[in-house]
């Protein structure tokens, strides 16, 4: 029986079939996989190989604290954990156009300042293009070197050649191994490229960043196909014609997950935001009912935002429900909830609500801002500009309490707020301040009395 020498992969995980199938098993989407050639692959010596590889007991083993590199941004560094890990492989995705690529090359300026050596390598753009972009950024000095090549036979050559510092992939689907058969960009070598660069850069002691590209309609492999393989895994969100930037770290295996750095997009390349509450504030209304300013945890940082519903009659016999920058299921249990508990009639009118900023946010902790936004539009009642919510709303309408509400009310405090609606059980927990009044409340219908 001959030998197979194709098999089916599946664009987004990278799971692999000898068959075609209809949706997924890995991650369970629908007309996924694609036919792709296999390489056959040389064996290696495996008894001269186990000779020099033993297994290790855990109390030999010495633990030491990585060497870090600071970026230069305050805002990467947090995302990072704390900086650059030497030997590390991070992949960097988000939509084309988002600055991946800008905010690489500005990390490559501010680490050759400090005296680092860098190399970038660029499939897409020519020498020419990425001098026309460092000009706009600043000034870079002899330590950058550029490197325009899509072979990884020759990238791995020049990688051990010049042992940089740190050394940028932009991006992966462009590199292409002539061992492997496929096009450039498909699942196949877009993992084989990763495997040998992560190999690389755990066997030089070189920090390698990964650019990759995402896209709707599934042409090249995305990041997911990748994001087991390597260290750290760091998604930009937001609208690319916006001005603002959220950069949110996925995976980090030197640090926190689900950590989050904003950025705001000029002509000179992204600035960072230090104080992003402030920034998410900016233009909110005065005097306007459904805006409340609720309080989120990401990561370890508090983030105020502000909440925006329009509740208004519908025309039709079926109401139109909207969430935008928060979970439309989460919204529809809210509106129920107020409908069952409160006798609010919600049926009869259309529900749109808004987390203004950008942002996305899912923490339970945005269900009592989100309540208030809504019963502040259906009463078209306006909320006192200097007061702040969170709280998570339960079923049968009480308000459960939620992590870090001290820290939440010093950063509510921090930006002239004063007065704090939160559950009593949190409250009852925090000590008394002349500078934030803290009204506790159990259930939604405390919270109507008070309104």
């Amino acid at each position: 029986m001959a030998k197979r020498t194709t098999a089916f992969f599946c664009k987004e995980c990278g799971y692999e079939s000898a068959k075609w199938l209809g949706q997924c098993p890995g991650c369970r989407e629908w007309n996924t996989f694609v036919e792709e050639p296999v390489g056959k692959k040389e064996k290696v010596g495996l008894r001269s190989y186990a000779a020099n590889h033993k297994p290790s007991l855990l109390s030999q083993i010495q633990a030491e604290d990585e060497e870090r590199m600071s970026t230069g941004f305050m805002e990467l560094d947090r995302v990072l954990g704390g900086g650059i890990v030497r030997g590390s492989l991070t992949l960097i995705g988000g939509d084309p156009g988002i600055g991946k690529s800008t905010i690489l090359l500005q990390v490559c300026r501010n680490l050759s300042e400090s005296g680092k050596k860098l190399l970038y390598i660029s499939g897409e753009e020519s020498l020419k293009q990425i001098k026309i972009r460092a000009d706009r950024i600043g000034d870079f000095n002899d330590n950058l070197k550029l490197y325009c090549e899509t072979n990884l036979a020759l990238i791995e050559h020049t990688l051990k050649e010049e042992r940089p510092d740190v050394a940028v992939i932009d991006s992966i689907q462009t590199i292409y191994n002539e061992d492997v058969a496929s096009a450039p960009g498909s699942v196949s070598q877009v993992r084989e490229s990763t495997n040998l660069l992560m190999q690389i850069a755990k066997t030089e002691n070189i920090s390698v960043f990964v650019v990759g590209h995402v896209t709707k309609e599934g042409v090249v492999a995305g990041p997911r196909v990748l994001e087991h393989m390597v260290d750290t895994v760091l998604y930009f969100e937001g609208d690319r014609h916006a001005s603002y930037r959220i950069l949110r770290g996925v995976k980090n295996r030197f640090g926190s997950t689900n950590e989050i750095g904003v950025f705001e997009m000029c002509h000179e390349g992204l600035r960072e935001v230090k104080n992003p509450s402030e920034y998410m504030l900016n233009g909110r209304p005065e005097h306007a009912s459904g805006s409340v300013v609720a309080c989120v945890i990401e990561g370890t940082r508090p983030i105020l935002a502000e909440i925006q519903a329009l509740v208004c009659r519908t025309n039709f016999g079926l109401p139109r429900r909207t969430a935008a920058g928060t979970d439309y299921n989460r919204v529809n249990l809210l509106m129920a909830v107020l409908e069952k508990r409160l006798g609010l009639k919600l049926g009869e009118y259309d529900a749109y609500v808004n987390v203004a900023g950008g942002m996305k946010i899912n923490e339970p902790a945005l269900d009592l801002g989100i309540v208030l936004a809504m019963i502040s539009s259906y009463r078209d009642l306006v909320i006192d500009e200097k007061t702040i919510v969170f709280g998570e709303v339960g079923l049968s309408g009480e308000i459960r309490a939620v992590n870090m509400a001290e820290r939440r009310v010093a950063e509510a405090k921090k930006l002239g707020f004063t007065r704090c609606i939160m559950p009593a059980v949190s409250k009852d927990a925090l000590p008394q301040s002349k500078e934030m009044e803290l009204i506790g409340v159990k259930n939604i219908q405390d919270l109507m009395k008070y309104i």
